[in-house]
């Protein structure tokens, strides 16, 4: 367990009957807000390194956990990239204020994406820019269900759910029809669009999770926007050993 940090505060918010579990660190503007990966919480090295940082700045900070991890309340079969997108503009509306520089690891680059997207279509310009570390937009299409061979489709079509084994723990990953479903509605790649704000991406040449080419796909969709793409020869797909956390800090600075 990890020393608390001085400042940071706990709550809850209710998003449609479900608990989502907020740490927030009071502070100047622009703030940092994180978006987590699929299955992580915001307990995680970079999430919990990103917090220290911003408090020793001075500089506010938001996290959170989505529905169905973490802290949060909600069930994660029952979960949907909707539902979490929904989630992180509800904690974006309620616990900041003033720019942000929104920071997305893994699932969270593609959610950071899609409520950048959202923001712009409402009129609102507080981003000042994304950092996104080892990005996965339309991660249950194209690293998913693309790759998925015909027995487990067929089991995902007649039953609802796969249980897909992963190396981040004991547990499989439950891989519902409801959530490849309701990702083809958030598809990103393959068509240019603009979030409006510097982007920068931190991806790992060894990420065997979501590998680098799938990146660079993103590079090529963002073609009016100010990206720059840092590949990391040796990084793997969490990039969090202390270099990789040194270079995630020196992208978000020079945001701020």
């Amino acid at each position: 367990m990890t020393e608390p940090i001085p400042g940071e505060t706990a709550s809850t918010l209710d998003v449609d009957g479900r608990a989502i579990a907020i740490r927030a660190i009071p502070g100047a503007a622009p703030g940092l807000f994180w978006l987590g990966g699929f299955k992580s919480d915001m307990t995680g090295t970079k999430a919990e390194h990103l917090a220290r940082w911003a408090q020793a700045r001075g500089q506010a900070n938001v996290r959170f956990d989505y529905s169905g991890h973490g802290a949060s309340g909600g069930a994660f079969e029952e979960s949907t990239v909707s539902r979490w997108l929904n989630e992180g503009l509800a904690v974006f509306d309620h616990a900041t204020s003033g720019e942000q520089v929104v920071i997305g690891s893994s699932m969270g680059g593609w959610i950071a994406l899609l409520l950048a997207r959202a923001l712009a279509a409402r009129g609102e310009k507080r981003l000042k820019g994304l950092v996104l570390v080892a990005p996965a937009p339309d991660f249950t299409e194209a690293l998913m269900w693309d790759k998925f061979p015909p027995p487990v489709r067929e089991l995902i079509e007649t039953s609802g759910r796969f249980l897909k084994p992963t190396l981040y723990g004991e547990d499989p990953y439950v891989i519902t029809r409801e959530l490849i479903e309701d990702g083809r509605r958030h598809l990103l790649l393959g068509t240019p669009f603009a979030v409006g704000c510097p982007v920068r991406i931190l991806q790992g040449a060894r990420d065997e999770d979501v590998p680098w080419e799938h990146a660079m796909r993103l590079v090529s969709c963002l073609a009016e926007d100010d990206v720059v793409f840092s590949l990391i020869k040796d990084g793997d797909h969490r990039l969090s050993r202390p270099e990789d956390l040194e270079r995630l800090t020196e992208a978000v600075e020079g945001l701020v």
